[in-house]
C-alpha cells in the first residue's frame, strides 16, 4: 500500500547526504531500513537548526509512527537530497514528510515517507503541548 503525502505540507529543510558503502544490502542496493536513517538524519538536522538542542528543558520530540514508500532503488555511490516538510500541528504533535531524491535529479523521487512527532516530557514520560516556538516552525 502506498501512502500519499498531503498537498498542504510545507517545505522546511533540505538535507544533503552521501550513500555509504555499508548502506547497501546483499542485493547491491540501499537496504530498506537505511531510508529511515536518512529521514531521521534530516529531521534531527532540521530540529538542531531551529534551536541549540532539540530537547531543551527535559522535553523534546519522539517519533510515534513512521512509514516509507520505496519507489526506486538507490545504489552506491550516490549523493542524496532529503527534502523535509511539516504539517498538521496539533496540541502535542505534528507530521513530518520526506522526499528522497538523488542530487542532480530534482523532482525524481526515489522514496517518500513520513513520521508523526509527539512532544514529550521525558521525566514524566507524558505528551505535553508543543512549545510555541515549535508550533511556529510547523505552522510557518
Amino acid at each position: 500500500m502506498k501512502i500519499l503525502l498531503p498537498d498542504h505540507k510545507r517545505w522546511v529543510h533540505d538535507s544533503l547526504m552521501d550513500v555509504r558503502w555499508g548502506d547497501m544490502d546483499s542485493l547491491g542496493h540501499v537496504n530498506n531500513t537505511v531510508y529511515f536513517r536518512y529521514m531521521e538524519s534530516a529531521r534531527v538536522e532540521w530540529l538542531r537548526s531551529t534551536r541549540d538542542t532539540p530537547h531543551g528543558a527535559g522535553q523534546g520530540p519522539v517519533v510515534v509512527n513512521c512509514f516509507c514508500n520505496y519507489l526506486r532503488q538507490i545504489e552506491y555511490p550516490a549523493q542524496l537530497v532529503v527534502k523535509m516538510y511539516v504539517s498538521d500541528a496539533a496540541r502535542t504533535a505534528f507530521e513530518t514528510w520526506y522526499h528522497i531524491e538523488k542530487q542532480g535529479a530534482p523532482g525524481e523521487v526515489y522514496a517518500s515517507g513520513g513520521a508523526t512527532v509527539l512532544w514529550v516530557d521525558f521525566a514524566r514520560q507524558k505528551a505535553v503541548d508543543l512549545p510555541d516556538w515549535m508550533r511556529g516552525m510547523v505552522e510557518g
